[in-house]
């Protein structure tokens, strides 16, 4: 978990070796993967970019960011990304960091789904979008060498099936709790799934409101 790819280093401090310890006793290959490999993209798009950032912020962003998918994390009535981000925040804590870093990665990993936003925002909470985007539905592709990106699948790979994988993964979350898809992107999962599975959308939630007009 040392080293330095694209002259991006994997961050190595105490907290950093204990938030991977954590998140890789929980989450399976696939995602422990994928989650590195967000840090390496959207560190390596920040130093394209010249932009300031916490690497060890952005790294343990990008760490917790899916591990609201996993039992050990779930919950009944949260999104899964504030699943996670709840998790990272009180992790932070539990080291000392002081809340505004630790709020910084809990807004990181909470909107890390959500598009038109995060690119707005703070460094390390638009990289970790980028990040997602970038391993996930391949924004930016074109942006990161042949190099680089041969680099980071030989450290981390995605493995033979990722993507119908990552699916299954986001598909489960999804169905055990499938409200709190509502307005999300998150929904889609639920509805590859099942196209007969239909939830109240902004229309019926306005009309359903219990003001008189």
């Amino acid at each position: 978990m040392t080293g330095t790819l694209s002259d991006i280093k994997i961050p190595d401090s105490r907290i950093a070796r204990e938030a991977a310890e954590l998140v890789r006793q929980y989450e399976s290959e696939l995602l422990f993967n994928h989650s590195v490999r967000v840090f390496l993209f959207g560190a390596m798009k920040g130093a394209r970019q010249k932009l300031k950032f916490d690497p060890e912020l952005l790294y343990v962003a990008s760490l917790f960011h899916d591990l609201g998918l996993v039992d050990a994390y779930h919950t009944d009535s949260k999104r899964f990304e504030v699943d996670g981000a709840d998790a990272a925040r009180d992790f932070l804590r539990g080291h000392g960091i002081p809340d505004p870093k630790a709020d910084l990665v809990w807004e990181a990993i909470a909107l890390h789904t959500t598009p038109g936003i995060p690119q707005y925002m703070r460094p390390e909470i638009a990289l970790t979008n980028a990040g997602v985007l970038l391993d996930v539905i391949g924004v930016g592709y074109d942006e990161y060498t042949p190099e680089q990106r041969d680099q980071v699948l030989a450290a981390f790979p995605r493995g033979e099936n990722f993507k119908n994988d990552f699916i299954q993964a986001q598909t489960c979350s999804a169905l055990k709790k499938p409200l709190t898809t509502l307005g999300t992107v998150n929904f889609d999962y639920i509805h590859q799934h099942d196209p007969a599975f239909h939830l109240p959308g902004a229309c019926a939630l306005i009309r359903n409101a219990p003001w008189r007009t």
